[in-house]
């Protein structure tokens, strides 16, 4: 399994931007589906994004589709997730998560990737006046 960590939360007022970034320092994201997902307070964790080489790009859920955009860092060797126009209730701990599988490659489902064979500690995102 990669080990993944992620960085770049804190406190942001609504309406505002926050760049989360994931860096892995024991494989690469090279052949690999790689996406963010979320956990709120009292909440199931909720799959956001997710890219593939093999897909050709990335897929959106819901709620971060035209809010959220993922971009992978080959220099650093890390995926950065860009968000704007943060809500109160984008509030929660967001987690990087990467598999090699086949399917997820091909596919790349988010609402698959909090089920992502590797994923990070996690980083804490609260938006709030």
């Amino acid at each position: 399994q990669v080990q993944l960590v992620e960085s770049g939360g804190g406190l942001v007022q609504p309406g505002g931007s926050l760049t989360l970034s994931c860096t892995t320092s024991t494989g690469t994201f090279d052949f690999r589906a790689i996406g963010w997902f979320r956990r709120g307070p009292e909440k199931e964790a909720e799959g956001l994004l997710c890219f593939s080489t093999a897909l050709g790009g990335s897929n959106y859920a819901d709620a971060a589709q035209g809010r959220f955009t993922i971009s992978i860092d080959r220099a650093k060797n890390a995926v950065n997730l860009q968000m704007t126009g943060l809500k109160p209730e984008d509030s929660g701990t967001y987690y990087c998560a990467t598999d090699s599988g086949a399917v997820h490659r091909k596919n790349c489902r988010p609402s698959l990737v909090p089920l992502f064979a590797s994923q990070g500690q996690g980083t804490q995102v609260i938006v709030s006046s």
